[in-house]
C-alpha cells in the first residue's frame, strides 16, 4: 500500500513554476485530439493535448484561444471552454501547473500549423501514446466524461 507521505518534496529547491492550458478538443464521434511534441522540442515525439503557456495577463481560457488559433488555425470562444482538471508536476528544472480545459465547439478545420503530427483518439486508446508525465494525471478525468 503506498504512502502519501513518503514522497514528500519539502526538502527540494525551489523551482519556477510554468503555467500552461491545455484543451481536450472532441469531435462529434467523442474521440480527443492529441499533438506529438516536433523534433527540437523538450519531450519531442510525445504525445499530448493542445495548448501552451499562459502570458503575462491572459486568463487560461483566453490562452487557450490563442494558442488554438496559432497551433491549429481554429477558433473558438472562452467561453466554448468548460474546466475539467489540473495536473501539478515536478519536472527536473521546473514545476508545472496545468489545466485541462475541454471544448466541443469550434470554427474551422484542424491543421497542423507547427509541424506536429495530430491524430483523433478513443479516450480508451490514450495508453498507446507515450505522453508527458504531467499530462498523465488528466486521464481518468477525460475518460470517465467521455465513458
Amino acid at each position: 500500500m503506498s504512502n502519501c507521505f513518503e514522497l514528500s518534496s519539502a526538502n527540494l529547491p525551489p523551482l519556477k513554476t510554468v503555467w500552461v492550458s491545455a484543451v481536450a478538443l472532441v469531435d462529434a464521434d467523442g474521440r480527443v485530439l492529441l499533438a506529438q511534441r516536433p523534433e527540437g522540442k523538450k519531450m519531442a515525439g510525445l504525445w499530448e493535448f493542445p495548448g501552451g503557456k499562459i502570458e503575462a495577463g491572459e486568463t487560461p481560457e483566453q490562452a487557450l484561444v490563442r494558442e488554438l488559433k496559432e497551433e491549429l488555425d481554429i477558433d473558438t470562444s472562452t467561453s466554448c471552454l468548460a474546466p475539467l482538471t489540473f495536473s501539478s508536476h515536478r519536472y527536473e528544472d521546473f514545476h508545472l501547473l496545468m489545466t485541462l480545459y475541454v471544448c466541443r465547439v469550434w470554427r474551422g478545420h484542424v491543421t497542423a500549423r507547427e509541424g506536429q503530427a495530430l491524430l483523433w483518439v478513443r479516450a480508451e486508446d490514450f495508453g498507446k501514446y507515450k505522453m508527458p508525465s504531467a499530462d498523465l494525471p488528466l486521464l481518468p478525468a477525460l475518460r470517465e466524461l467521455l465513458s
